[in-house]
């Protein structure tokens, strides 16, 4: 990685760095979360849908603005793989992006030391916009992955709904690894994830790209699709390309060449993205709502359309779906970073 210059951390210094790590461990759940959604807003209407629609899989619109048809559900658990937080109803996708995942947890457990995935946010049931949480997830090719290790029993969904998450960063240092809980694993399942072709991006913290581009000495081809983001310290976010054929999917750009150990990375660490606005005389405008209107327009159609049986119908591979607790989405982590974060 490029050198991060001096000067931009004597500019950081001028800062509280108490604050900035504060601001690099929650900004993304401070500023996801937002009061309840109106009724007969896109997050309020997608949010009190508890089942997919029937019929084959289909992704439509843009992963931050769309929805999806045909989902399945990862199935609570596997043998090498639990859901959490399950009264989010969010785990939710297209059957490529569940079956990659069980892929990447079997991969994980036989290959590189990770005795199994926490799985988090996938979906809605039909995607959407969710109240709280995400701006993306929205048309089942997005998944969270946990950075902490599967336990090795079987947890309760009680257990699942508070297990704290683990950060990576080390508290008194400026996004910095905390090298008593990063450990050589989570390296290898990182990089595992990102070897898979269909795997177009990974959201991580800018501390973990950092780490990953000064340590990791096996094959570098797949360390560009590392993106730093900020607020994902404790897990990390999947995000898989438009599968073939998926008409009516809005593909994201393809990332860069090279790893992504340059500049682009020094950036992050310096004071750009912690600056304050320019003041304005203007009064600031409040952001409207987003409207099922404002989406394509066949997601109207997908919120009509009629739902499958019941969850463990849908659920992928028709495996026990186990203790599911299918209520209204509870609050999330969120993922949203500063809002002068480049696109990614």
């Amino acid at each position: 990685m490029a050198s991060i210059p001096a000067r931009a951390f004597r500019t950081i210094g001028k800062f509280s760095l108490a604050t900035m790590i504060g601001m690099g461990l929650v900004a993304g759940d401070a500023l996801a979360q937002q009061a309840t959604p109106s009724p007969g807003s896109a997050k309020a209407m997608f949010g009190a849908v508890t089942l997919p629609t029937q019929g084959p899989p289909q992704s439509i619109g843009f992963y931050a603005k769309g929805c999806l048809a045909g989902a399945v559900a990862l199935p609570a658990d596997g043998p090498t793989w639990q859901a959490m937080r399950l009264s989010r109803n969010r785990r939710w996708g297209r059957p490529e992006t569940i079956g990659l995942l069980e892929r990447l947890s079997r991969d994980a457990a036989r290959n590189d030391g990770w005795p199994g995935l926490l799985v988090g946010d996938i979906s809605q049931p039909r995607g959407g916009p969710m109240f709280n949480g995400h701006a993306s997830h929205q048309i089942g090719l997005d998944a969270d992955i946990w950075l902490t290790p599967m336990p090795r029993h079987r947890m309760t969904a009680e257990e699942r709904e508070a297990l704290p998450f683990t950060t990576m960063l080390a508290k008194d240092r400026f996004l910095t690894i905390n090298d008593k809980v990063w450990t050589p694993a989570h390296a290898r399942l990182l990089m595992r994830a990102a070897s898979y072709p269909e795997v177009e991006r990974i959201f991580v913290n800018p501390a973990i790209k950092k780490k990953m581009c000064d340590t990791w000495t096996g094959d570098r081809t797949n360390l560009g699709k590392l993106r730093p983001e900020y607020g994902h310290d404790s897990h990390f976010h999947i995000r898989i390309r438009c599968p073939a054929g998926s008409v009516g999917c809005t593909p994201q750009a393809p990332v860069a060449a090279g790893d992504g150990c340059d500049k682009t990375l020094a950036w992050w660490f310096g004071p750009e993205p912690w600056a304050k606005p320019k003041p304005s005389t203007k009064p600031p405008v409040k952001p409207r709502e987003v409207m099922v209107s404002d989406l394509p327009k066949t997601c109207q159609a997908v919120l009509a359309a009629p739902p499958v049986a019941s969850a463990r119908a849908a659920t992928f591979g028709a495996r026990d779906a186990g203790p599911t607790v299918e209520t209204d989405a509870m609050p999330a982590s969120g993922n949203t970073p500063p809002s002068r974060i480049p696109q990614q």
